[in-house]
């Protein structure tokens, strides 16, 4: 299945040689714990340099270093967390306030629950969930780590989450997808058109869960590390056509205008809105990031 998805990206104006892209690792300052400039001035000490992503807060890449960075004091007193650059930009997105009431749909590890902490100087409150019990371990590990005390973790189906009776200012849904070759070197391999639009079908059901406790007027950020158009633009275009809402402009000057044409299929213009990340442009992952408002 390599040449169907590099064609059909070659389709979508993107023509690369995947093998060519290589990232350097990133992490996200915890200023919950420590200031940006005593982490940089810690890493100096260690011979590394960090560099500031200038459009994303708290966000920096590092060259390849020899030694492991989940190994470093740092790393254990959860001065810093081990997060990719695309990976950062769903929680500053969502812009969660001190104070808010806070979903956090599919939580574990980690990442950006902990970022979303941090947004919000761990004021208000984060209801975390995850269906798996040994990720709720790790993500558990994580919050007292990185000194995270708002946030409320549940073993639970994010599908059944009115179940809890809880209706939410802001709701982040970093959904379950196909992935993409970054991150999975045997991607291409093992993917097919098939499971991808399986996945979309699990994806639009946890977006209807998640407008059904959103308060009117509040905010769902949507997004996934796929780069494929039925886990993206696709689901975006069919929740503009059965629900109550709109597409928000991103602030943030990364990434790039969602697709509007999926081959011959034509989507709702407001889908340059959203922001896909081609590797090759961004020199990140594989993402796509939605700003949804409930009216």
């Amino acid at each position: 299945m390599t040449n169907f998805f590099l064609e059909r990206y070659k389709r979508f104006g993107q023509d690369f040689d995947p093998s060519e892209i290589v990232l350097n690792p990133s992490i996200r300052v915890n200023t919950l714990k420590i200031s940006e400039s005593e982490l940089i001035k810690r890493f100096k000490e260690k011979g590394v340099t960090l560099k500031k992503v200038s459009e994303l807060k708290y966000c920096f890449t590092l060259d390849k270093q020899d030694f492991s960075l989940a190994s470093t004091p740092e790393y254990l007193q959860g001065f810093f967390y081990v997060q990719e650059v695309a990976s950062q930009v769903p929680a500053l997105v969502l812009d969660p306030k001190p104070g808010e009431i806070v979903l956090d749909m599919c939580s574990a590890p980690g990442s950006k629950t902990t970022q979303l902490a941090q947004l919000m100087k761990n004021s208000g409150v984060i209801v975390a969930l995850d269906v798996k019990n040994d990720r709720l371990r790790v993500l558990r590990n994580n919050l007292e780590r990185c000194g995270v005390e708002n946030v409320l973790t549940y073993s639970k189906d994010a599908r059944y989450v009115s179940d809890l009776g809880i209706k939410f200012d802001k709701v982040l849904l970093d959904a379950p997808c196909s992935g993409n070759f970054v991150i999975e070197n045997d991607w291409f391999i093992k993917r097919e058109l098939e499971g991808v639009v399986e996945c979309s079908v699990v994806q639009k059901s946890l977006l209807k869960s998640a407008l059904s406790v959103l308060k009117p007027g509040g905010v769902l950020v949507y997004s996934t590390c796929s780069l494929e158009p039925e886990e993206d633009e696709l689901v975006i275009d069919w929740l503009l056509s059965n629900f109550k809402v709109e597409l928000e402009e991103i602030s943030l000057k990364i990434g790039s205008e969602g697709l509007v044409k999926v081959e011959k299929q034509v989507l709702s213009s407001e889908l340059s809105k959203t922001r896909r990340f081609w590797p090759n442009l961004s020199k990140t992952q594989g993402f796509f990031v939605a700003k949804i408002r409930k009216l």
